[in-house]
């Protein structure tokens, strides 16, 4: 009875790193560059992390190449493994999203290289809600301290005025 639970729990030790390896997605968070961003940002969006095909179902075939995509955003997907004990991002793969068009570039597998990098596809449209939602937080977030300091020099104007 022992020597049968022993091998169960053998046969599930392969079977559970196997299970995760196979895993696509989970990605601990996106880099996002592109036109309007200053630097970059760091998303933890579950909408666009959780998923290999959160921008784009590769397995559906590549679309043909726009003749004017527009606007790009390039998107750079990472995971985070603890080396040493100390945590390190990998970058796992790079694409190109266009959400006012509805296309995506995958630019392919950093260090790597799978069927579907080079080549052009159908974005998701479930990726365009969270996705323009996390650009208009990065507007707001970018005009809060440029209001402060007018409201702040505003202030100092109507008191240097009174006196």
């Amino acid at each position: 009875m022992f020597r049968k639970y022993f091998v169960y729990l053998i046969v599930l030790g392969f079977l559970i790193p196997a299970t995760v390896g196979f895993a696509k997605g989970n990605f601990d968070y996106i880099t996002i560059k592109g036109p309007g961003i200053t630097g970059e940002i760091n998303v933890t969006n579950p909408a666009l992390t959780d998923d290999f095909f959160a921008f784009a179902d590769f397995t559906q075939g590549e679309a043909p190449a726009p003749a004017d995509p527009g606007q790009g955003y390039l998107v750079i997907r990472v995971y985070v493994k603890t080396m040493g004990n100390k945590p390190t991002d990998q970058v796992f793969d790079e694409l190109h999203y266009y959400p006012y068009t509805g296309y995506v570039f995958y630019d392919g597998i950093v260090n790597g290289e799978s069927e579907y990098d080079g080549k052009w596809y159908a974005a998701n449209p479930a990726a365009n809600e969270p996705f323009r939602a996390v650009l208009a937080e990065r507007a707001r977030l970018t005009w809060i301290p440029f209001a402060a300091l007018l409201v702040i020099l505003a202030g100092l104007y109507i008191a240097y005025r009174k006196k």
